[in-house]
């Protein structure tokens, strides 16, 4: 069955007001919310500060409240949901596997870990045939540069700035933006570098031709003052995702490989966000033809219905753990219902088409769609993307560029993008909002008539910003 066919049975909802769908239980979610303002320790927050909202239920590309109000979610979760909420053939097979074998040990053979690792090392690009797998993006980023410092002898890692790796200890040293900061001891053997972004560049360039070679030639100085011989990896996303979605220009990741192989570094490519169908390909790596050394995923893998992650490993890497045992595991390593969400994840998105669907609403109806809202709205000073992986960058004027909001702005400096998610959220729409930006990257399931009724909300929350701009 296509997506389409699939998700024809939704429930459509205009734009303005919230959309109310589902028996209301305003009372049930206020016990809701006290359990979780009494006993839960949110990520990334302020704890006193934030009001969470309590969801009763979830379905395709929507979720409702206990109030009743729907919404059209344009985050997928955090960018994991890309088959939708509660697909029904997923939500079986982990019914399944809970009945079969609910759980076993890393060390065993166990088909719906085998099965797993199969189907992802099908869609990998090259020879990344092995899978190790991890919980989530953030230990597999850990456990991709253990094994490359392991493998070369060498301590340092590269990473670029404005890039996003994961919350643990190394890949939050890894990751170049400021959620960093107050965990950045200078001890970790990170360095950071620029990575290509026109929009914003940093090497005075005018073309994206310019841009590439500069920042290669920026890279390769900067392995030159490191010391060759003391860079184990470079890591780079391989279409920047929570950063701002920035696609590299045609020729960069490839020269990123060329001097990967000069110097004797070990590639990895971290797919956690891009991978698995998000940018209208299986893995974003296939966009540029570059295959890395190691690839780091997860989130789409299973569209976060159980905790996974992992690394692809190549041969080369792989054989240096042949006769000699890698030190690293975790306790839930492949655990057998997060794989058998992942095999009937990866089957439902090949036997429905849906990165296809991905790819093709992309270029047909978001790319047109945004450029049109650009068009109308002098808050957006660009737009850029592929398949549903889009960001919309905001501008308080487009001639000079200056951000709608300075960078990592909080409190009263933030008002003008507060005031934004809060006039979608009013339209029925959930947006993904970061800085000066709002990600456009709902499920990969997402129908025609529902982008375009978020674009609708998009609409209404864009003449909100546009009151900012000068």
């Amino acid at each position: 069955m296509r997506v389409l066919d699939l998700y024809a049975r939704r429930m459509t909802a205009q734009p303005s007001p919230v959309s109310r769908t589902h028996q209301p239980n305003p009372e049930a979610g206020a016990a809701v919310k006290a359990a979780d303002r009494a006993h839960v320790f949110h990520s990334w927050s302020a704890q006193d500060l934030i009001d969470p909202l309590a969801v009763a239920g979830a379905e395709g590309s929507y979720f409702w409240d206990y109030d009743g109000n729907r919404y059209l979610d344009f985050t997928s979760g955090l960018v994991f949901t890309n088959i939708g909420y509660q697909h029904p053939e997923v939500v079986a097979a982990i019914q399944e596997q809970a009945a079969t074998l609910a759980t076993f040990a890393p060390a065993f053979a166990v088909e719906a870990r085998s099965e797993a690792a199969r189907l992802i090392a099908e869609r990998t690009p090259g020879d990344l045939d092995k899978i190790f797998f991890t919980n989530g993006g953030a230990d597999a980023v850990e456990h991709a540069v253990r094994m490359a410092r392991l493998h070369t002898g060498r301590p340092k890692v590269l990473s670029a700035y404005r890039s996003y790796h994961g919350g643990s200890q190394q890949a939050v040293n890894i990751t170049g933006d400021p959620r960093r900061w107050a965990s950045d001891t200078a001890s970790a053997g990170v360095v950071h570098f620029w990575a290509p972004f026109l929009y914003r560049s940093r090497f005075y360039a005018e073309t994206e031709e310019q841009e590439c070679a500069r920042a290669l030639e920026h890279l390769e100085t900067t392995i030159a003052f490191e010391g060759p011989g003391t860079v184990a990896a470079v890591i780079l996303e391989s279409i920047p995702g929570t950063a701002g979605i920035m696609v590299p220009p045609p020729g960069y990741l490839a020269g990123v490989r060329e001097l990967c192989d000069k110097y004797g570094i070990v590639f990895i490519l971290d797919e956690v966000m891009a991978g698995f169908g998000r940018t209208g390909e299986w893995f974003a790596a296939d966009h540029f033809g570059v295959v890395p050394d190691l690839m780091t995923f997860a989130k789409g893998v299973n569209s976060g219905y159980v905790p996974l992650g992992g690394v692809a490993i190549s041969g080369k890497i792989a054989q240096t753990f042949g006769k000699r045992p890698y030190p690293g595991g975790l306790t839930y390593s492949g655990h057998p219902l997060a794989c058998a969400a992942a095999v009937a994840t990866i089957n439902v998105m090949a036997e429905e088409g849906i990165v296809d669907n991905a790819r093709r609403l992309g270029a047909e109806v978001v790319e047109p769609g945004l450029r049109a809202l650009a068009e109308r709205h002098p808050s957006v000073g660009d737009v850029r993307g592929t398949g549903m992986f889009w960001a919309v960058e905001l501008v308080k004027n487009r001639e000079t560029r200056e951000p709608l909001v300075p960078y990592n702005a909080t409190g009263e400096a933030n008002a003008p993008m507060a005031a934004f998610a809060a006039a979608a959220k009013a339209h029925g729409l959930w947006p993904f909002v970061n800085m000066n930006r709002t990600h456009v990257v709902p499920p990969l399931t997402i129908t025609e008539a529902e982008l375009k009724e978020g674009f609708q909300a998009l609409d209404a929350a864009l003449s909100v910003a546009d009151e900012y701009t000068a």
